[in-house]
């Protein structure tokens, strides 16, 4: 599991070059770093693999995976769009230097008040039901518009990232998807996309391709029925990572060749022009640029069990919990030890849950060792929170041996940030 941007340096985990042990010993823990190298060199094997194989393709970064306005920078200047799901990752993609016409808009259940901030910022809008389609055009008129189409296929490492299927709140059905074109031009909109998103987490093709061919009917009918020319065609869906040791990589190459040969006989079979093909990863991008950096505080052992206690709970990465989502955990100072022990790692948190991981054979643990949590890139530090009370880590950018931080670490004060104690309650002696 020990690959670029990881590093053995004599039983040290250094990261793009930079020691993990330095890193938390100068900006504490728990502590998030990010490989900026790693996060180029995912962006770059897709969209040269898209270019192999497809003559217009677009990358658009799903922000949602991790929102920080560094990597944000990073993927703008790589020549990334995004994709992003609220007002504030609008908000965030604006400051980052994006343009309004480089963001696709994709939510749902959408308020009236968040549909006028985005026809204000003029972005492009994904529509996710004929209400949200209905009330956007009482508004006003996107400058450009696509459909999000609920295809009926849906894959992922976990049901609840699955976004297509007879189950999924997501999309508009099949059967819906022509009046809501029809709609939309006679409400005024004259440019048009169609969209489709099945699932987070994909490391097989075959789904792809058969929602694909689902929506390309969609596409045909549309087409045929209402003249619609699509600008382009967004294959949305998260490409996987491998999280164990003993996973496969993602064959990058023939799983584009495969879904681009495949999307380029349809487009011609249903005389759909020449419309740019988008996909829209996240995980891929950034998950394995990312370590999660967290010290052991506690060594306790029960007739059953030994746990290693430490200071990032499911406050700090929920997705072990959310999801029993697994990830690889090593010593960070250890390296070259070997695994003699079975620990459950824990966090702090007061909860029966907060378990990071279980029965994972490590070196002997001391309390202060450093351990590191893997391919924390992605849905880390973007789904932390301020459980009990808890201020959430600093961020930290590492490149070629150098390192600047990019996320103040919060503070006690920052748990306060927004709230208000009635005048009535303000004296704290009053019965």
């Amino acid at each position: 599991m020990i690959r670029f941007p990881l590093e053995n340096v004599a039983g040290e985990l250094y990261v793009d070059g930079v020691s993990s042990l330095r890193l938390a010993e100068e900006f504490d823990t728990p502590l998030y770093v990010m490989s900026e190298e790693k996060i180029r060199m995912q962006y770059r094997r897709l969209k040269d693999a898209l270019s192999n194989h497809v003559d217009r393709a677009r990358v658009l970064y799903s922000a949602k995976a991790n929102s920080n306005l560094a990597i944000l920078r990073i993927l703008h200047e790589e020549g990334a769009w995004l994709d992003v799901v609220s007002p504030g990752e609008v908000h965030l993609a604006l400051r980052a230097g994006y343009r309004p016409d480089n963001i696709l808009y994709t939510g749902t259940s959408v308020r009236d008040d968040e549909l006028g901030y985005l026809l204000k910022e003029e972005v492009m809008i994904n529509i996710d039901s004929t209400s949200q389609l209905r009330r956007l055009l009482r508004l006003g008129i996107p400058k450009l518009l696509s459909v999000r189409v609920n295809p009926m296929i849906g894959a992922g490492h976990h049901e609840h990232v699955v976004t297509a299927g007879e189950a999924s709140k997501f999309g508009v059905w099949e059967g819906e998807a022509l009046e809501a074109y029809k709609e939309a031009r006679e409400g005024g909109v004259e440019r048009f996309g169609i969209h489709m998103h099945i699932g987070s987490g994909i490391m097989s093709v075959e789904p792809y391709i058969l929602a694909s061919e689902r929506l390309l009917k969609v596409a045909k009918e549309v087409h045929e029925s209402l003249g619609v020319e699509f600008e382009f065609i967004d294959l949305g869906g998260g490409l996987g990572i491998p999280y164990r040791p003993d996973e496969d990589e993602l064959n990058l190459e023939e799983f584009i060749k495969r879904l681009m040969s495949f999307i380029r006989e349809r487009i011609k079979i249903h005389h759909l022009g020449e419309p740019e093909i988008w996909m829209e990863p996240g995980r891929f991008l950034v998950a394995e640029a990312g370590v999660l950096l967290t010290r052991v505080n506690t060594i306790k052992s029960t007739p059953t069990k030994s746990y290693a206690g430490v200071d990032a709970g499911f406050n700090t990465i929920m997705r072990p919990t959310l999801y029993g989502a697994y990830h690889h955990i090593i010593a960070a100072g250890k390296l070259d030890d070997p695994p003699v022990k079975e620990y459950d790692v824990v966090g702090p948190i007061c909860e029966s849950g907060d378990i990071l991981a279980q029965g994972r054979r490590l070196p002997e643990l001391a309390e202060g060792d450093i351990i590191a949590i893997l391919c924390a890139g992605a849905y880390g530090h973007s789904m932390s929170s301020q459980y009990n009370s808890r201020p959430r880590p600093a961020e930290v950018l590492v490149k070629r041996g150098e390192y600047e931080l990019i996320r103040r670490r919060e503070g006690m004060e920052d748990l306060f940030r927004g709230q208000v104690i009635p005048e009535r309650l303000r004296n704290p002696n009053r019965c």
